[in-house]
């Protein structure tokens, strides 16, 4: 089976042609284990399934490190981005990638910019440059806690106590097509992250356990984050994660709408129009490295 080791800001995963390659569906979640493994594997934050779709260009299949199924990783999307086009199954620099039911736009940016008047058509994908950057409509936060999910009787989980392990922590809920808490800290480099991010994932209050992000405000334009992530641990960065956070900066009046998050693996912009209630994400992927297992 052949593969590419693809990774955003360090967020890596396994990306594998789902077209190319026949794998049972029985199969995938013990496949996702064994690749990801970082010792006895490839080695990655999950597997990604790179699928034809009815419904946009692409389909993104998703996996944990864990073997469940996951809906949406920003990090994740750019990478098919430059997967489809760095490979020529797509000359276009505008598609759309469908994961979970759920349709994003990405807009491909391509170092060299080499274009003809087909927009690359007829050429070799090494003439035409290659993705470096790509900048990913990720749609309208989900801030109705029901729907995130969050146990909540409020409208909204906006600064909102819970209480982990008898301390109080302030958090506040959006769903980016996963389920996201944003907790506002400062010293987030000095957390002991791999003990508060289990409590967090797995609290009674996250029916379908939750993805953390602590925050530290930086200033009105720049935060530092890091993540803990359902099914795979801390991560060095986190795309839906970012988005998140970007989006409770603002509900908490903390930042502008655009804002630069610095992570462990990198940096990501995140910009929120509030006229049409969308969020933007614009980062780097890059391919690791290839090969056959």
């Amino acid at each position: 089976m052949k593969f590419t080791k693809m990774q955003g800001c360090g967020n890596d995963y396994v990306y594998i042609d789902g077209a190319a390659e026949e794998i049972s569906q029985a199969d995938k979640a013990g496949l996702v284990r064994a690749l990801s493994d970082r010792h006895f594997g490839i080695g990655g934050d999950g597997v990604i399934f790179i699928n034809p779709s009815e419904e946009a260009d692409f389909e993104m299949e998703m996996y944990n490190a864990d073997g469940t199924r996951a809906q949406m990783c920003g990090n994740g999307i750019r990478c098919v981005g430059k997967f489809v086009y760095d490979k020529g199954l797509t000359d276009s620099r505008q598609i759309t990638v469908i994961s979970a039911g759920s349709v994003k736009q990405l807009e491909l940016m391509v170092e060299g910019d080499l274009q003809s008047s087909a927009d690359g058509a007829g050429m070799e994908p090494a003439d035409r440059g290659s993705v470096k950057r790509v900048r990913v409509n990720m749609g309208s936060p989900v801030l109705e806690p029901e729907k995130i999910p969050v146990v909540s009787d409020s409208e909204t989980v906006v600064n909102e106590p819970i209480y982990v392990e008898d301390a109080e922590y302030r958090m506040t809920c959006v769903s980016m097509g996963n389920p996201h808490a944003v907790v506002f800290a400062q010293g987030v480099k000095d957390l002991k992250l791999e003990k508060m991010g289990p409590l967090f994932e797995h609290h009674v209050r996250f029916p379908e356990r939750v993805n953390t992000e602590f925050v530290e405000v930086i200033d009105r334009k720049n935060i530092f984050m890091r993540v803990w992530e359902r099914g795979t641990g801390e991560t060095l960065a986190c795309g839906t994660g970012c988005c998140a956070a970007a989006v409770a900066c603002v509900l908490n009046g903390l930042t502008e709408p655009a804002v630069t998050v610095k992570l462990l693996g990198g940096e990501l912009l995140i910009e929120w129009n509030r006229d049409t209630n969308t969020v933007y994400m614009t980062g780097p992927a890059v391919t690791v490295f290839e090969g056959e297992i």
